[in-house]
């Protein structure tokens, strides 16, 4: 019998010791991630751990008997990809990292080519977990046409394995423990949602000891990507879009425009400020921080007055985003560059609608059906529709077809917000013209500061 027996359970690594293995069960418990299983009398560590729990007996030369991974073969792949040089240097600083790690490059860089070029050199059966069903199709396309063999797809309406499998956030998270033993290399794309708390299981329940995570911008305000890091690995690489831009990606100007309230607008917004930031004073809390608003957000469902100054805080909000004069900048932006490809971003549904409306633009919401979003995005990429206003759900988890002039009218602070709608216009044109993104900010309010971190 070998000194110790591995297998996969659950969601965890059962591990049996033989008795006669001196000081290896000792050795084993006094890990921090191995714990006594009572009802089994077996050792256990969460199938995250496989890959450190492996490396640290090899280290040690115990006689292991691993049957945790029951991963089917994948035929020998190659991609006809040539990666640029810093993709290179990207897979090099994973493959150094013990192939776990999280890569951070811009939108529009070729992360997806990296991965494919991480499946081909490892050789082993893959999960790409994705945020989004565009996503999903786009994975299943590169690795069908780069691969030529089948790829199985969970969610959008399948449920299909194969050695090469691509799954959304939530399809995974159903099945982690279920499939947890299949694959040896996990990619996770837009990795930072692995930090939300459901999303962590499935990283937490896959034995894959080989693990990726692609982003544009990789911390998170919450602080979550700490989690990630642990469950995927540490930021191995990244890469700024100046880095890029004149080369790999356009080059880009950014330009701030301000633009003034209206005389009713400024008096909404006074009156509306003012019930918000005399309930601060008044109460102590100095939103200076996340937990802040939180502890703003508590009180307000026992305390009326802390209500009101929320909803205040929301029609200033509102007042200082959809400003009247935002849309007469816009309106100078579209008729400046009318042979351009442009893409309006904004941070409310209403806004979308009422542009859409005054300047019949294609408009893209959460509440567009998919077959209507997939239509506008073809046009789009065709030059049928040279134009397209969108809330917040082309940031991130849609292949965009290229455009050179984005437009924020309206906003979040979130950095990760601002890198990736720069990343829509970043991708190289043949005539090397550089790409610009305008932000247009109301003056004298609260907008020039969430501007001014976003940056």
């Amino acid at each position: 019998m070998a000194d110790a027996t591995l297998r996969f359970e659950d969601g965890t690594v059962r591990i049996e010791v033989d008795p006669d293995a001196e000081g290896v069960a000792d050795a084993l418990a006094s890990r921090p991630f191995v714990e006594a299983d009572a009802r089994s009398k077996t050792l256990r560590a969460p199938a995250v751990r496989y890959g450190p729990l492996r490396a640290w007996l090899d280290d040690r030369g115990v006689d292991c008997d691993d049957g945790v991974l029951d991963a089917p073969a994948l035929p020998a792949v190659a991609s006809a990809y040539e990666l640029r040089e810093y993709q290179r240097d990207a897979l090099d600083a994973w493959e150094s990292a013990d192939r776990r790690g999280v890569l951070e490059l811009p939108t529009g860089s070729g992360k997806t080519v990296i991965g494919l070029k991480a499946i081909e050199a490892l050789g082993t059966a893959t999960l790409v977990v994705v945020p989004t069903i565009d996503l999903l199709a786009q994975w299943r396309r590169e690795l069908e046409a780069e691969f030529g063999v089948p790829v199985g797809q969970l969610g959008g309406g399948e449920q299909t394995v194969e050695p090469l499998t691509v799954s959304t956030y939530d399809s995974a998270y159903l099945r982690a423990g279920e499939l947890g033993d299949r694959f040896g290399l996990a990619i996770f794309d837009e990795v930072h949602h692995l930090g939300g708390e459901g999303y962590r299981d499935i990283a937490r329940l896959l034995a894959a000891p080989a693990r990726m995570g692609l982003t544009a911008t990789f911390e998170r305000p919450d602080g979550a990507h700490e989690v990630v890091a642990d469950l995927v690995g540490e930021r191995v690489y990244a890469i700024d879009p100046d880095d890029l831009a004149g080369e790999h990606l356009a080059p880009y100007d950014l330009k701030r425009i301000e633009v003034e309230l209206t005389p009713e607008e400024r008096e909404r917004y006074e009156k509306a400020n003012e019930v918000f930031t005399n309930y601060l004073a008044k109460s102590g809390i100095r939103m200076q921080s996340g937990s802040d608003y939180q502890e703003l957000v508590k009180r307000s469902g026992r305390d009326p007055e802390a209500r009101e100054a929320l909803l205040a805080k929301q029609r200033a909000r509102e007042v200082m985003m959809n400003g009247e004069r935002k849309v007469d900048a816009l309106a100078d932006l579209l008729d400046r560059h009318r042979d351009d490809r442009v893409i309006v971003f904004t941070a409310h549904n209403d806004l979308v609608y009422r542009l859409s409306e005054r300047f019949l633009l294609p408009a893209v919401t959460h509440r567009t059906p998919d077959a209507e979003r997939r239509e506008i995005l073809e046009r789009f990429r065709e030059g049928t529709y040279s134009r397209v206003v969108t809330s917040n759900v082309l940031d991130e988890g849609v292949d965009v077809p290229d455009a050179n002039v984005a437009v924020v009218l309206s906003g979040s602070g979130s950095e990760r917000e601002f890198t990736q709608r720069l990343g829509r216009i970043l991708r190289p044109n043949d005539d090397g013209r550089a790409a610009l993104l305008y932000e247009v900010v109301t003056a004298e309010t609260a907008e020039e500061r969430v501007a001014q971190r976003r940056r």
